[in-house]
């Protein structure tokens, strides 16, 4: 959401995905002109049959018959040392650069932005990465805030924490709760930067909303600093502006006290959902007896597709539920068959898991939500708390009957989440009614299509464009 959040030190160095990598290679393939010796059959002349070759003695071509030039060995040039190749973390999308900036210090980031204005190029903030649109990627250039990631000052009497733009959210988490303090809503990834998602929990605003100022460095203002009392508007649309007002280089968020969560997990069908009976009672597994079932599915999956694992792979018993899923889908992920054996064995996971636990808000919020995928994400009203509209329930049973219909291999989960409003007015969450609820799912194209045009209506785009 807040797209001025950049990048870690490596790009996605903590994912084991390097996504910051030159892109240069020099290779030397067979020359189809000059082939090794062989046996085959050759043709002497156009007009010539090809049948077995004659014997030593004999001259194989006519004096008059055109020699046929040695090739030369064709190497391909090698792609320049400053062009690098920079993708979103589920490797979604990539795109070619030689402009990448990590500034350290707020100067140079002023520097870098003065810099582009003046010489009219273009220059996008980009975050973790973690945007399933890549919307942070661009050929033109990008400017990384890795390495300005520090903790500025603590408030803890008005719980409020002033930070460096570049910083993780679980970095941030770890260096603030010493103070007894931690952030209202987290996104699921601890490795996203800083307020850049929505996060989860219908009483909860999106994370944006906990932002209350900010210092911005701008293209042909400098650099400014905006909050609720110090130009509000420019604040507000700011706070979602997606780095197209400025690089935001300090953020200053509002904290709660840090605090244990009671987490329930429950398994039950769409018409149990609607009644609201789900079932209570403690989990009957363990963490690895619920997901010992997934191991061997993945193991006899291996022997049905001939796949030996690399021995620098970690051992089977050490991956994680979403580890194991993501190799499970990747052995045949258009098998429709396939996908529904992974699926239920998911359903089975989680039906182990049912119960409660507890945990600091920060394990809890902050849940893991798989790894490599492609999301198209909605978010529309869904009533008030006091009255629930069911709208996001009925997306949900339509959106299943489709994949049932047209036999799609979707793979589990389709994720849901709720989330309060906000007063920021380029979020989709955004309201003036304090009850409001909005659920986040999936999208398809026309329904994006049909988004897009409706744009205009929807947001304050010519006051944003104005800003």
């Amino acid at each position: 959401m807040l797209r001025a959040l950049t990048l870690r030190r490596s790009v996605q160095s903590h994912h084991h995905h390097n996504n910051l990598r030159a892109v240069a290679s020099t290779t030397f393939p067979q020359n189809p002109l000059n082939p090794p010796p062989s046996s085959a059959s050759t043709c002497a002349t156009p007009s010539s049959s090809c049948s077995a070759p004659p014997p030593p003695t004999t001259p194989s071509l006519s004096p008059k018959t055109p020699s046929i030039k040695k090739a030369q060995i064709f190497r391909y040039a090698p792609l320049p040392e400053d062009l690098h190749t920079v993708s979103n973390w589920s490797r979604t999308h990539e795109v070619q650069t030689r402009v990448f900036h990590q500034p350290e210090t707020l100067e140079e980031l002023e520097k870098v932005v003065k810099d582009a204005h003046e010489k009219k190029t273009g220059i996008r903030p980009v975050g973790s990465g973690l945007s399933p649109n890549g919307i942070g990627l661009s050929g033109a250039g990008m400017v990384n805030l890795a390495l300005m990631d520090k903790v500025l000052e603590v408030d803890k009497e008005k719980k409020r924490v002033r930070v460096q733009a570049g910083i993780r959210v679980q970095q941030l988490v770890d260096g603030i709760k010493e103070h007894g303090i931690t952030l209202q809503n987290l996104p699921p990834l601890g490795s996203s930067r800083l307020v850049g998602a929505h996060g989860t929990g219908s009483r909860l605003p999106p994370i944006d909303e906990q932002v209350i100022s900010m210092k911005m460095v701008t293209p042909a203002k400098g650099t400014l600093e905006v909050s609720k009392e110090k130009d509000p508007e420019l604040f507000y649309l700011a706070r979602c502006g997606l780095g197209g007002l400025g690089v935001v280089a300090e953020v200053t968020i509002q904290c709660v006290d840090r605090q244990e969560l009671v987490e329930h997990t429950t398994v039950s069908t769409l018409a149990e959902i609607k009644k609201n009976r789900p079932p209570k009672f403690k989990p009957k597994y363990s963490s690895d007896e619920a997901i010992q079932h997934v191991r061997n599915l993945y193991r006899e999956c291996l022997q049905k597709y001939r796949v030996v694992p690399d021995k620098s792979e970690v051992d089977i018993n050490e991956l994680s539920f979403t580890e194991l899923r993501d190799k499970l889908l990747a052995l045949d992920p258009l098998d429709k068959d396939h996908v529904v054996k992974v699926n239920q064995a998911e359903a089975e996971f989680w039906k182990k898991l049912e119960g409660y636990r507890v945990g600091w808000s920060d394990e809890i919020l902050g849940f893991d939500c798989g790894g490599q995928q492609w999301v198209s994400e909605t978010c529309f009203l869904a009533g008030t708390l006091a009255k629930p509209s069911m709208k996001d329930l009925e997306y949900i049973e339509g959106l299943k009957q489709l994949i049932e219909k047209v036999e799609i291999p979707a793979p589990a989960p389709i994720e849901q989440l709720w989330t309060a409003c906000t007063k920021s007015p380029m979020s989709p969450a955004s309201s003036t009614r304090e009850d409001d609820i909005f659920s986040w799912v999936p999208k398809d194209k026309d329904e994006l299509a049909a988004l897009q045009d409706r744009l205009r209506k929807r947001f304050p785009v010519d006051a944003y464009n104005k800003a």
